[in-house]
């Protein structure tokens, strides 16, 4: 991972984990690697975003992807109004596709415990879903309390708060072009 020096912006911001340059070659690749894995489909392959997150990750993806695919979005929550995960995740807003006999993709900002994304598969699979892939921008593997199938992985990072490329802290930093180390300043 690269770690630079940034702009002395807030006190809060540590470090640059990702640089944005190394943000994009890595969404290349996995376009490049869905593109591969998808080519010759003939129905429109239907990535789901998880929001809020997900959202730059999402639509740098999919402005990359050759195949075929519609975009939709869902959201969830785990956290309530802390930052600890409860384990109990929270329907917010579903999908609107109908993903019945679809290939559906997850993309999400940023894995962790895995409460979400293993809601977010055992529901998908209930819908009786042809396939169901999961493409994660960031992995923290230190953190996780369940077990989830990972087919694409943007970064492993270590267990350490993160921001930038969708991430956000109280709504804060979620567009900056990079992923940064942060450590919340207390008042």
């Amino acid at each position: 991972m690269t770690r630079i020096a940034i702009p002395a912006l807030t006190k809060d911001l540590v470090r640059v984990l990702i640089d944005a340059d190394t943000i994009q070659r890595r969404v290349n690749e996995l376009a490049h690697q869905i593109n591969k894995d998808y080519a010759g489909i003939t129905e429109s392959l239907i990535l789901v975003g998880v929001l809020k997150g997900s959202f730059i990750f999402l639509a740098d993806l999919c402005r990359k992807l050759d195949v075929p695919h519609v975009v939709d979005f869902i959201s969830v929550s785990s956290y309530g109004g802390s930052s600890q995960t409860t384990g109990n995740v929270r329907l917010i807003m579903d999908a609107r596709e109908n993903m019945e006999n679809r290939h559906v993709m997850i993309v999400e900002d940023i894995l962790d415990s895995g409460f979400t994304l293993d809601y977010l598969c055992r529901n998908f699979k209930a819908r009786n879903v042809a396939s169901l892939k999961t493409a994660v921008l960031l992995d923290k593997p230190e953190r996780r309390k369940v077990d989830v199938e990972l087919d694409y992985i943007g970064f492993q990072i270590p267990d350490v708060w993160v921001v930038g490329y969708g991430l956000d802290y109280a709504e804060r930093y979620r567009t900056l072009p990079y992923i940064a180390e942060m450590v919340p300043v207390t008042v």
